[in-house]
């Protein structure tokens, strides 16, 4: 289970999988890492956050969105994710935690945005795929 990168036109995909909603979720993210940098230091400190959102695929963005977020705001690149994915009542919600690399340790290339465009997640035999657009 991991995640693979896609070329798409102009930007880049994460083709993802795991055995649960987190394990994909974090997967997704680690490929996310890995269109920013090719080798990230093993330096930074841990932090975390959580996430809420309506259904499984907007937490899925929000927690990616909330992840190119914590990279501008505290200048590191995000990296050895971990994620539990949880429904609260009416809301999905997200815990989740990753190691920031400070940019001064490693040379990252920029993501702008994740997107909806082509956006799947889907439950399988496995466990759990998602395919993810960002910009770049």
């Amino acid at each position: 289970m991991g995640f693979t990168l896609r070329d798409h036109t102009a930007d880049v995909a994460v083709e993802a999988d795991g055995e649960s909603l987190g394990a994909v979720f974090a997967a997704v993210a680690d490929g996310l890492t890995a269109a920013m940098c090719d080798d990230p230091a093993e330096t930074g400190d841990r932090f975390s956050f959580a996430v809420r959102a309506e259904g499984r695929e907007a937490l899925l963005f929000d927690y990616l969105d909330q992840l190119i977020y914590e990279r501008d705001v505290r200048g590191v690149l995000p990296a050895a994710h971990e994620a539990t994915v949880r429904r609260a009542g009416d809301e999905w919600v997200v815990e989740a935690s990753a190691r920031g690399v400070p940019f001064a340790d490693v040379d990252a290339r920029d993501v702008k945005a994740v997107t909806y465009s082509e956006m799947r997640l889907a439950e399988t035999d496995a466990g759990w795929e998602a395919y993810v657009v960002f910009d770049v």
